[in-house]
């Protein structure tokens, strides 16, 4: 029986992807090792957002040498499509396979025989036109199941057009045919993922269903008790679906929205379809509805023609608006966008500078939304992560929270009162049922 293992670099997408093509070798005979267990072979899906890509890539491989000299070693995801002559010649890779062939590895591997060099499977992206559905399953207490794919949206400092290819989406009678396959493993919480999944809803080029129609369609699923949005365009983060969310039993109060500028001036020159005020009026109609709701952002800062000024209006608007955290991007070039091409180029330095801002500006953010939720009971769903005789999971509304390790508790949801802030930044708790105050 052949060992295979897997490494996954990136999103939720990437993750739910390698969970489903693992489950394919699965039932080919293949026995899922980890990385560390001398695999026959190594799968790396590969993410192109983050810097590195490369290095990250090479890194991998030359681990997986070590572990296993003669294992076969076949790299696919973003970076994969983007630049599979690359990726085919570092040393060590045996295979490269694009978005439209990596669901197909199988076959076209076949034995997993190394040869002289790299075999390279990537078609131009237009080929990639199939939804491939996935969901990851066994890999944590949560499940990212994929609804959508690609992206129609053009913005300039983006590749994810080139690497995954034009807006696709499953049906809505296939996601709730597999949220009903996810709730028979007794999973508790599904993440719903894909690239722009605001713009669910296009089969075969043409808008047949909406996001609205899946996110009551799911609402509806027996067994699930949360689920989450993971991150929506704020221009396609509608008024009825906002309003949904709050009045829903197992939608959870937590939206993701990228922001990526808080200045006009960069969002249009980023190519956003919306402006500051229509953000702004999301957040509202957000916190009117439901107070409690936690908000993250993504930023993006160093954006070319970024001057101290326009970077010190995104931070205001942010230290200002009602949100919870941030995920702070420092910008940095990719090949083949038109931000690329821009002048008016920040220095690293001023880059790296501003992203620091930022950064603790979430901190600030993160404890006065964890400081007003004090006091308040939510329901907690416990993870399996032990960390000094600690547990951890997360409210409904996403604060993260530790008590004391009972193994009883792992994949369970427990209603617990928040009682203070740790020195590690997440909340203890008080659990009226043992009247017990875990410090």
């Amino acid at each position: 029986m052949k060992k295979v293992a897997f490494y996954t670099l990136g999103c939720k997408l990437n993750y739910a992807e390698t969970s489903t093509i693992s489950r394919m070798f699965e039932k080919k005979g293949y026995k899922k090792v980890g990385f560390e267990e001398t695999p026959d072979i190594f799968i790396v899906n590969t993410c192109s957002v983050t810097e590195n890509a490369d290095k990250k890539c090479k890194k991998i491989v030359k681990e997986a040498k070590k572990i296993s000299p003669n294992g076969f070693i076949a790299i696919i995801g973003c970076y994969a499509q983007l630049k599979p002559q690359e990726i085919a010649t570092i040393s060590g890779v045996d295979a490269v396979l694009g978005a439209a062939e990596k669901f197909r590895l199988i076959e076209l591997l076949d034995d997993f025989a190394a040869g002289q060099e790299a075999k390279v499977y990537a078609s131009s992206i237009a080929e990639a036109e199939e939804f491939n559905n996935a969901y990851s399953i066994h890999d944590r207490t949560r499940t990212f199941l994929k609804v959508q794919d690609g992206c129609n949206y053009g913005c300039a400092f983006c590749t994810i057009p080139l690497a995954r290819g034009k807006s696709r989406s499953d049906t809505i009678i296939n996601i709730v045919a597999a949220a009903n396959e996810i709730a028979a493993t007794e999973v508790k919480e599904i993440v719903i993922t894909g690239v722009n999944i605001g713009d669910f809803g296009i089969h075969n080029g043409k808008r047949k269903e909406k996001f609205i129609d899946l996110i009551q369609a799911l609402d509806k699923v027996s067994g699930i008790d949360r689920f989450r949005i993971s991150s929506i365009e704020p221009n396609l983060l509608t008024n009825e679906a906002i309003t949904f969310v709050a009045q829903s039993k197992h939608f959870v109060p937590h939206f993701h929205v990228p922001l990526q500028s808080g200045s006009n001036t960069i969002l249009r020159k980023m190519g956003r379809r919306y402006l500051r005020e229509l953000y702004e009026d999301r957040v509202s109609k957000i916190k009117g509805l439901m107070p409690h709701c936690c908000i993250g952002v993504d930023v993006i800062v160093g954006f070319p023609g970024e001057t101290e000024e326009l970077f010190l209006e995104t931070y205001e608007f942010l230290k200002e608006l009602p949100i919870s955290y941030l995920h702070v991007f420092t910008y940095s070039e990719r090949a083949n966008t038109r931000a690329a091409e821009m002048d008016e180029v920040v220095p690293m330095k001023t880059r790296n500078k501003r992203s620091k801002m930022l950064r603790i500006l979430s901190e600030k953010k993160k404890r006065a939304f964890y400081e007003e939720n004090l006091g308040k009971t939510y329901t907690v769903l416990f993870e399996g992560d032990v960390e000094d005789g600690k547990m951890h999971g997360f409210t409904e509304n996403y604060i993260r929270v530790s008590a004391k390790y009972d193994p009883l508790l792992i994949n369970e949801l427990k209603n617990v009162t928040l009682v203070n802030i740790n020195e590690k930044g997440s909340v203890d708790v008080f659990e009226p049922e043992t009247e017990e105050i875990h410090h």
